[in-house]
């Protein structure tokens, strides 16, 4: 039996929070620009490495380097485009720059993306 689109449709479940929201208009240009801008940051190999790494913990540029084996001129860089792009925060503690995801948004976006990967 087929179902017809719109009656299927009805029956599907979402986030009637996020529905509403799309039902009620489309995002500006400016905010589907900043949301292009940050898949653009994500879409860099190093910097989900990067990511990864500090999922939960602080590292400065030389434990990220290391473990990463890089150099901390590459790290430095790619850190400075995470901060840009506010996915990464930094704390001075003396001459130490310490870094870490600025949030759990940050972990939870990679998260979803690997989840699904999974999927068959």
């Amino acid at each position: 039996m087929i179902i017809a689109m719109e009656e299927a449709c009805r029956t599907c479940q979402y986030n009637q929070r996020i529905l509403e929201r799309i039902k009620s208009e489309l995002p500006s240009e400016e905010t589907t620009a900043s949301i292009s801008d940050v898949f653009k940051v994500f879409s860099d190999n190093t910097r989900i490495r990067i990511l990864w790494t500090l999922f939960d913990k602080e590292l400065c540029v030389y434990d990220i380097s290391d473990k990463l084996n890089m150099t901390q001129s590459a790290i430095s860089h790619q850190l400075r485009t995470l901060k840009q792009a506010r996915l990464v925060k930094a704390r001075r503690e003396g001459k130490n720059t310490f870094y870490s995801l600025d949030d759990e948004h940050v972990k939870r976006i990679i998260e979803q993306v690997l989840i699904h990967l999974e999927e068959e």
